[in-house]
């Protein structure tokens, strides 16, 4: 039968169900690079290395093999709760009579060209997987783009099951969607009907909440996640049995696109509305190949993970991609000053014995650092000794998600001997720029582009050349914003380039953001300002721990820049003693004499008890700006 015999009953049975398979599948046209790349670390490793430790949570341990176990089972349940497979409606033919109908015109046809399918001769009943798989192949290649898998989304702290949940949205074909544990019910229900949701899995504690958000999204499940279960050297070591695991793998990516969406991670609504950045097969496994490669992660590193899983600094940096380098995580359910420190003096013991397997790279926010540093202070001599001695000993310590302050910068390698390594991204493309792993640190700057991704600076709106908005290329870049082409095409430019919204400059091809053009560069009497500038300097003042400079309308000068400071505790309770300001705008004038131009100076100072920040320590200078319009007005 001629080739064209596809072509002609390719819109009848293009919904050919998966079956399992009972072998190994042959090869067939397409490479599996960009198919379930955050998943393939199976393909990767030996059976032996599937006994691996992959995640730890508390004081349980779980095997690669062990979630990846889970992850199957899961799947398998989220194939009768999304609806996207098993499913006929009345009316249709079974996928079963499709498949056999499938299987006799694919048969004939492979006749004709034996070699492209390696067999020789077919046993239908023993071939049924492989016949499915090439149906999929030649039907899609004819028939385009395939249509993206349910949206699932996931509810749960950083454990094994989370994990387990991410792995069987991808086995099953489904787009993962991690739901902030912060939102209200309110936010919650935005990104279930933003997202079309069908199925939420969680862990047991939200279920509460979840009940309330599924009862009034149509159409949508709840799944309670079950326990990844730790078999302890059980039926699981058995090699025929992670053999099968492997192969199964296998077989689910050739189903894939790497066009397909795998993942929709929601803005976290600084610039406005959250809104659904999807991500495809194979920009997640560029992103995570980029970094395992430019920051060096192996399967001999041990992350130690305490930050939310619904933003790529928490999910793609310090979880997805060290998974992909088969290394160990240990998930703490959320940031503890004190629990943080510890794991490090326990890796790292006073006694010189160095655990077997140490905690080696370590990743946060800014803020983390601050109470770090803040949590050092009130330890004893003993203790501090300890902790500093610990933190040396790491590999390798990162920071992101939001500027960080040279003086904290300063004062945390002066403590550790760690220059921290800044970094940048977006939710839309993951990260784009680093400092390097080897190489000058510069303070102040988030480094250069990682190898594939390009750059450029628009400065055609700019005063001062040189100095305008980043532009980027990049292999990790998003597919689309959610159901929103038109807001797509407008962040891009005619000939690709993603619009990233923050002005920079470059210096010695190391770049420095001076902040959001929209919210951090204040313009103040024809001056265009940086506000991170600003606040870098600020933060240099003893009565200020944390500070955020926004501009405020000024009918005289265009803006009028205002400065909200937080003051270290101590300096706070001096303050309140004596019932004195922690600080006057006029003594900060004065102590800013030489150090800024008289232009810089804010002109209003607000002291108030904490910033509010989002889940990775961002400011959201916009409700910021609204609150302190809304006090004034």
């Amino acid at each position: 039968m001629p080739p064209q015999s596809i072509s002609s009953v390719k819109a009848e049975y293009r919904n050919v169900e998966k079956f399992s398979p009972q072998f190994d599948v042959v090869d067939v046209p397409g490479d599996f690079e960009s198919k379930m790349e955050v998943v393939k670390v199976a393909l990767k490793l030996e059976s032996a290395a599937l006994e691996k430790v992959a995640v730890t949570a508390g004081d349980k341990s779980f095997t690669y093999a062990e979630v990846l176990r889970s992850a199957f089972n899961i799947s398998s349940i989220l194939e009768n709760k999304d609806g996207s497979n098993g499913h006929v409606a009345e009316g249709e033919e079974s996928a079963e009579k499709q498949m056999i109908k499938f299987e006799a015109i694919l048969i004939d046809y492979m006749t004709e060209t034996p070699s492209f399918f390696s067999v020789s001769p077919p046993d239908v009943l023993n071939f049924r997987y492989r016949l499915n798989i090439v149906s999929i192949v030649v039907v899609e290649a004819e028939a385009g783009k395939k249509a993206d898998g349910p949206r699932i989304g996931i509810m749960a702290k950083p454990c094994a099951e989370f994990v387990a949940a991410m792995w069987a949205a991808w086995l099953n074909g489904a787009v993962a969607v991690p739901l902030a544990l912060s939102y209200p019910e309110a936010e919650l229900m935005h990104v279930m009907t933003d997202a079309d949701i069908s199925v939420v899995v969680a862990t047991e504690e939200y279920r509460e909440i979840l009940e309330k958000v599924v009862e009034k999204s149509p159409g949508a499940k709840l799944y309670i996640l079950p326990p990844v279960v730790n078999t302890h050297g059980n039926e699981i070591t058995d090699t025929q049995s992670l053999d099968k695991l492997l192969v199964e793998v296998k077989n689910r990516s050739l189903t894939l696109s790497g066009e397909e969406a795998a993942l929709i991670i929601y803005t976290s609504g600084t610039t406005g509305r959250p809104k659904g950045v999807v991500h495809t097969q194979a920009g997640l496994g560029a992103q995570v190949r980029m970094l395992s490669e430019a920051w060096g992660y192996t399967a001999d590193d041990r992350f130690l993970h305490c930050l939310p899983l619904h933003h790529v600094h928490g999910l793609i940096n310090s979880l997805l991609a060290p998974l992909y380098a088969g290394a160990t995580i240990d998930l703490l359910p959320k940031f503890s000053t004190s629990g943080v420190w510890q794991r490090w003096r326990s890796s790292y013991p006073v006694s010189g014995e160095v655990a077997a397997t140490p905690i080696t790279v370590f990743t946060g926010v800014p803020t983390i650092y601050v109470r770090l540093l803040q949590g050092y202070e009130t330890m004893d001599a003993e203790t501090q000794k300890a902790s500093a001695d610990a933190a040396r000993q790491l590999r390798l310590m990162m920071c992101g998600s939001s500027a960080l302050p040279q003086p904290v910068m300063d004062q945390w390698e002066s403590l550790t001997g760690h220059r921290l390594l800044e970094r940048y991204g977006m939710t839309e493309f993951g990260m784009g720029l680093t400092n390097p792993l080897h190489g000058e640190r510069r303070p102040g700057f988030v480094g250069k582009p990682f190898p594939g991704i390009e750059i450029r600076v628009d400065d055609s709106d700019s005063d001062v050349k040189g100095v305008g908005e980043l532009l980027m290329k990049s292999p990790s870049m998003f597919r689309e914003y959610w159901r929103q082409p038109k807001v797509t095409a407008d962040n891009f430019t005619e000939d690709g380039y993603f619009r990233t919204g923050d002005t920079v400059t470059i210096e010695d091809g190391y770049v420095k953001i001076l902040g959001r053009t929209s919210v951090d560069i204040i313009k103040v009497g024809g001056f265009k300002l940086s506000a991170l500038e600003i606040e870098a300097v600020l933060l240099e003042h003893p009565a200020i721990a944390e500070c955020a400079v926004l501009g405020l309308p000024d009918k005289d000068y265009g803006e009028l820049m205002c400065v909200v400071i937080v003051p270290p505790e101590a300096k706070a309770a001096e303050a309140a003693a004596t019932s004195e300001p922690v600080l006057t705008l006029k003594e900060l004038h004065k102590w800013g004499a030489d150090k800024m131009a008289p232009y810089k100076l804010p002109q209003k100072l607000l002291i108030w008890e904490s910033m509010p920040r989002n889940a990775m320590g961002k400011v959201n200078k916009k409700e910021l700006k609204k609150t302190l319009l809304e006090s004034t007005s």
